[in-house]
């Protein structure tokens, strides 16, 4: 097929903060980054979207942006490699801002509560889906693949292009029809009944569940198990990464790839291995830290200060939105 990949979901706002670390603070464990640089990027079905794009083919998102800096700095980041077809957000731009030193995360903040809104969804929708090759929905738990319209628009087209769907434990359940859905392990696990223990009892259970025609377990450096809800599931190995790889991304990695695969008119097995084999490599390589390593840094009071000062002032301010501070697993 020849038209775009559409991909569907929620982007965030994804800020590194990079620097040295060589001491540990006089008043708490905890080591003193000396922060030399501030890179931001797309994340989230933003981060997809812009993985697609490397392919060299046309790529379109639909996802729910602000008008608020963030917002306004996301938007720009995307509209240089995809073609981007707004929905209003609810709230502030979801941001999430990774502290690191010497390659390693040592801290994730979380800012921004903002959630899709469930006003009209316009007629560039509609257009950017009909013509589609192939649908990805990256759900991040922020409300886009919640909207009854949207969801029915997907609904129809999962009948006439394949339709690949990365699913999310706060999000909305994958359309009947999809033609492959790509949770990780532990989103199989939190997905199904507490009585299923094993990855391929989930895996048959959710394809079963989602009328899909196949769900592909992410398995991390194990691979992917794929299952279409009977008969014996196909496991597919991983090459190894090594010990310290950030897999932040990995699985956007592996649900771009099954989709540009699914466009393609590969069957679902094949397409799931060229999918392993991706994110593999794009782990080995360096992850999510070397895509945008030929962009320029943002840096000075301008651009960066009001961001990362909004989320630390937030903490000490009742008044301010949620910040939330995680201790970084996976992206």
């Amino acid at each position: 097929m020849t038209g775009p990949l559409v991909v569907v979901g929620d982007a965030l706002l994804d800020i590194d903060l990079d620097g040295t670390s060589d001491r540990v603070a006089p008043d708490a464990p905890v080591p003193v980054v000396n922060c030399t640089g501030e890179h931001a990027r797309p994340g989230g079905a933003g981060l997809a979207a812009l993985l697609a794009a490397r392919e060299g083919r046309e790529v379109v998102i639909v996802t729910a942006l602000g008008d608020d800096d963030a917002g306004q700095t996301l938007w720009r980041l995307l509209s240089r490699r995809v073609r981007v077809v707004r929905l209003p957000l609810r709230g502030r731009t979801p941001s999430k801002i990774r502290i690191r030193a010497r390659s390693q995360t040592l801290l994730r903040l979380d800012v921004g509560e903002g959630v899709a809104g469930s006003g009209p969804v316009g007629s560039a929708v509609l257009d950017a889906l009909r013509s589609a090759s192939a649908v990805l929905v990256s759900d991040y738990g922020r409300g886009v693949t919640a909207h009854p319209v949207l969801r029915s628009y997907l609904a129809r087209v999962a009948a006439s292009a394949p339709t690949v769907w990365d699913p999310h434990p706060r999000g909305a359940p994958p359309v009947a029809g999809a033609a492959l859905a790509t949770p990780n392990e532990s989103e199989a696990a939190a997905l199904s009944p507490g009585h299923l223990r094993t990855p391929q009892e989930h895996a048959a259970h959710l394809a079963r569940q989602w009328g899909a025609e196949a769900v592909a377990v992410t398995l991390g450096a194990k691979g992917a198990l794929l299952s279409t809800g009977s008969g014996t599931p196909l496991t597919v190995p991983a090459s190894p990464a090594g010990p310290a790889a950030d897999t932040c991304g990995a699985g956007d990695s592996f649900a771009v790839a099954a989709a540009w695969a699914l466009a393609d008119g590969l069957p679902t097995g094949e397409a799931t291995a060229r999918a392993v084999q991706a994110s593999s490599e794009y782990v080995a390589g360096g992850g999510v830290t070397t895509l945008f390593e030929g962009d320029t840094p943002q840096r000075g009071r301008r651009q960066s200060r009001p961001r990362i000062w909004d989320a630390l002032t937030a903490l000490d301010d009742p008044r301010k939105e949620k910040v939330t501070w995680t201790v970084p697993e996976e992206c």
